[in-house]
């Protein structure tokens, strides 16, 4: 038994053995991939191995088989690109052109010299560059092939002539093809998304290639029909039936071009790559089955029973081909067309990878102004726990003391001998005039009794606690600024915390909802282009759809809105038209869910002695935020001057308060603004009154404004607070108030100038209580209208001071258009906000 306790301890120790051992042949493994990867790749692109093989193959690729197109273009593109890999390109053309063609060596030397020299020179004279390239090869290849022609044939034909000029076109054509081509081949670092041109000039590159392999014959089969074979599978598989039957017509047009025996081939690998891309969810048995079904069916229409089993047998050797490829090279291919899963998960995670370097950089912005908003926090220097400064009685006797008794002859007596009566004396006269502002006569008399200069003594003492009062009050404004840019930093931070927290939400996929809204609205009869869903918790829904544009704002307002409010189970309403720049015949229409409270606001305001200018400004607006924001500001005097000033204090606000800042802050900061900004003596008053649009609660700041009445049913309610006018002072206390509003209830906001009205009405204040009270209207433009037309029959037609009243409504917002119910039940699985 204790045998077989060690037997089995001892196995259950090498367990974690072997696994450790397992793991490291993997990494091994791994590591061996990636250093074959690596050497592979430094081979074929650092040293120019691919270009050396492609040189090869395209110094034997012939046209009409007496046509050597693209071994001159190939150089070109090389030299252009990657001058210092010429050499390896000139080099491998070379060998490719003596395997095929010895007589047309000649051809190709001549024309990379006259190359070579025809591109230096027009690179000084001519201004574009992009057809400096093509113009000397053009030039270069009748140059030479004119030359060569004439010293072994001695003369020149008219067929001679125009097969030189059409080998010169098409090697005119193909350097600029090669040219978009050339960057796949020779940089490391490519292009995340190529252009559809660009794919083709690389499958005319590859094809032209493969005409390098034209004579190749292994057991009766083409080694070019193979290869253009593979060729069509590779990209049916990543690229589906569109690419796939583009890259058979082009395969198909290069070989029959290079031998009219290929002919057939064109239609035989288009309709293969359109079979094999249909079949590509079959992964790369269906897309195989494909290419065989459409070799098959073309070669019993053209060489009948005949020459079926060799085109089979090339087929077959082309999915083996296929079946072999690794999934990393079709991975690789997929990540640059576009349309592709592969190329859809790479453009994610290279936005994914944006979106979170963006937040990151946000985050660390919030962090620094986090950092520096703890950083101006004034902190208590000494004496109160609240932080409030407190004369440090030691520091000030000592500054006294070394004005007056540094030089009385009573010094030893008194600082000596009577130490503590002394001491008490002064510390008494110096309490009572720090706290009361003057020293009793009771304590100056008993001071007098020991003191010999006791005027002169309370003549100093009051001068240095003058000094350090004032000195009191400029640290308390310091700290004041502190504490506003404190806060000001603060609410940067929080702002962009914000921010970054809304860039890393993940965007959520809602391919099922949106299918579901589709079939529902299209069931009904509606036609929709498309749906798109960016929001879809409770409450704050964002929806995107296009709609025809004949009738289309009342379709979307009065029949989709109202459906989507059944799917939804809210209220969804329209919230702004777009039309499309390249689609003329729909709109596209956004629907969000409507707020549970609406503002309807309504103004009446005249200038003093009936100007064209007001000072007062107001403003009626949603912020964006869920709140709504009224507010009227009065600047000093009337005019344009008082104008300017009152309508900048608003605009500063507006802004502030857009960027997501608490009221109290964009307060003080405007404040602070406005108290900065100027040198004379201009201020404004501010009477603001912020709505939450979710629940009606609203916040009420006055800043040296008039009263403010909340009329409900029969009763009034009256809003006041006591703060001086922005822009006075720099440091300024605000008093907010809070108010929960209902359904019905009406604010009436007021300037001085209503209050100022002259006549027999003593209180004014409760007159304007009254007269909002009679008026009976739900409209709050009637309401407004009403008041200033009572006031202004007050004050006998007499304008004496700008007046503006406005009247704000606030209301359950209750659907315009009943929901319409769909045919079926829409499940759809929803967040709540």
């Amino acid at each position: 038994m204790m045998f077989q306790k060690e037997m089995t301890r001892e196995a259950q120790e090498t367990v974690p053995v072997w696994e450790m051992v397992w793991g490291k042949m993997k990494q091994a493994v791994q590591r061996s991939k990636e250093q074959s990867l690596k050497g592979l790749e430094t081979v074929f692109i650092k040293w120019g191995g691919i270009l050396f093989i492609i040189g090869v193959l395209l110094g034997r690729a012939v046209l009409l088989a007496e046509l050597f197109p693209f071994a001159l273009p190939f150089f070109a593109a090389v030299y252009a690109w990657k001058k210092e890999k010429s050499v390896i390109a000139a080099a491998g053309v070379a060998v490719g052109t003596f395997s095929g063609a010895v007589w047309h060596g000649a051809f190709i030397i001549a024309g990379i010299a006259g190359f070579l020299v025809l591109y230096e020179w027009l690179k000084r004279y001519v201004n574009k560059m992009s057809w400096a390239l093509p113009a000397a090869v053009f030039i270069a290849t009748i140059t030479a092939r004119a030359s060569t022609v004439w010293l072994a044939e001695g003369t020149m034909t008219s067929y001679t002539l125009i097969m030189v000029g059409v080998e010169a076109g098409l090697s005119f054509i193909l350097t600029m093809i090669f040219l978009q081509s050339m960057p796949l081949l020779v940089t490391k670092k490519r292009r995340k998304a190529l252009k559809h041109e660009e794919i083709i000039c690389f499958i005319i590159l590859l094809a032209s290639i493969m005409t390098g392999a034209i004579g190749w014959v292994i057991y009766g089969m083409a080694a070019e029909h193979t290869l253009a074979r593979y060729l069509v599978l590779l990209f049916a598989y990543t690229g589906g039936a569109a690419l796939g039957a583009s890259v058979g017509v082009i395969a198909g047009l290069v070989l029959s071009l290079a031998s009219v025996a290929n002919l057939y081939q064109m239609s035989l690998l288009a309709f293969a790559g359109l079979l094999g891309g249909l079949l590509k969810e079959g992964k790369k048995w269906g897309v195989s089955i494909g290419l065989l079904i459409g070799t098959a069916l073309i070669a019993l229409y053209g060489d009948g029973m005949s020459g079926i089993n060799l085109t089979l047998a090339e087929s077959a050797v082309a999915i083996g081909l296929f079946l072999l490829t690794p999934r990393a090279i079709t991975s690789f291919i997929e990540k640059y067309i576009p349309g592709t899963p592969e190329y859809a998960r790479e453009q994610q995670k290279h936005a994914q990878k944006v979106k979170e370097l963006t937040a990151t950089k946000v985050g660390q912005f919030s962090e620094l102004f986090h950092t520096l908003s703890k950083s101006f926090v004034a902190k208590p220097l000494s004496g109160e726990p609240g932080g409030g400064y407190v004369s440090n009685q030691d520091e000030l006797l000592s500054q006294i003391t070394e004005k007056t008794c540094q030089t009385c002859f009573r010094k030893e007596t008194c600082w000596v001998k009577e130490f503590r009566k002394t001491y008490d004396g002064m510390d008494a006269m110096l309490y009572e005039l720090e706290h009361e502002g003057k020293i009793h006569s009771r304590t100056k008399n008993q001071w007098k009794k020991h003191c010999h200069y006791h005027k002169r003594m309370a003549n100093v003492m009051e001068e240095v606690m003058k000094n350090e009062q004032a000195q009191r009050t400029l640290r308390e404004q310091m700290d004041e600024s502190r504490q506003l840019v404190a806060d000001q930093l603060k609410g940067v931070s929080v702002i962009m915390e914000d921010f970054a927290r809304e860039i890393q939400r993940e965007q959520e996929a809602h391919y099922w909802q949106e299918e579901q809204i589709y079939e529902a609205l299209h069931d009904a009869g509606l036609d929709i282009g498309h749906v798109d869903i960016y929001r879809l918790d409770e409450g704050n829904v964002e929806i995107e759809m296009s709609v025809p544009k004949e009738g289309g704002s009342d379709h979307a307002e009065k029949i989709i809105a109202p459906m989507l409010s059944d799917i939804l189970k809210e209220h969804i309403i329209t919230e702004k038209e777009e039309g499309y720049d390249n689609i003329s015949e729909y709109s596209n229409f956004k629907f969000v869910s409507a707020r549970d409270f609406v503002v309807d606001t309504g103004l009446a305001s005249v200038a003093k002695g009936g100007g064209f200018i007001s000072g007062d400004s107001h403003a009626a607006i949603d912020i964006g935020t869920g709140k709504f924001a009224i507010a009227i500001s009065d600047g000093m005097g009337s005019g344009e001057k008082a104008h300017r000033e009152s309508s900048s204090a608003l605009q500063i606000l507006q802004t502030i308060l857009s960027s997501g800042m608490d009221e109290s802050t964009a307060i003080r900061s405007v404040n602070s603004i406005l108290s900065l900004r100027s040198s004379e003596e201009t201020f404004s008053t501010l009477d603001l009154a912020m709505v939450d649009l979710k629940d009606a609660s609203s916040k009420f700041i006055k800043i040296g404004s008039v009263p403010s009445f909340i009329k409900r049913g029969g009763k009034m309610k009256q809003i006041e607070a006591s703060n001086l006018p922005i822009g006075m002072m720099e440091h300024a206390e605000i008093e907010m108030i809070e108010e929960q509003l209902q359904d019905g209830d009406m604010l009436v906001m007021i300037s001085d100038g209503i209050l100022e009205i002259p006549g027999p009405i003593e209180n004014t204040e409760m007159w304007v209580k009254r007269m909002i009270a009679q008026i009976d209207t739900n409209d709050p433009q009637e309401l407004a209208d009403l008041l200033l037309e009572r006031v202004m029959r007050m004050s006998h037609g007499e304008i004496h001071d700008d007046m503006t009243i406005m009247a704000a409504k606030i209301s359950r917002n209750m659907p315009k258009w009943a929901a319409i119910p769909v045919r079926k039940t829409v499940p759809l699985k929803r967040k709540r906000a």
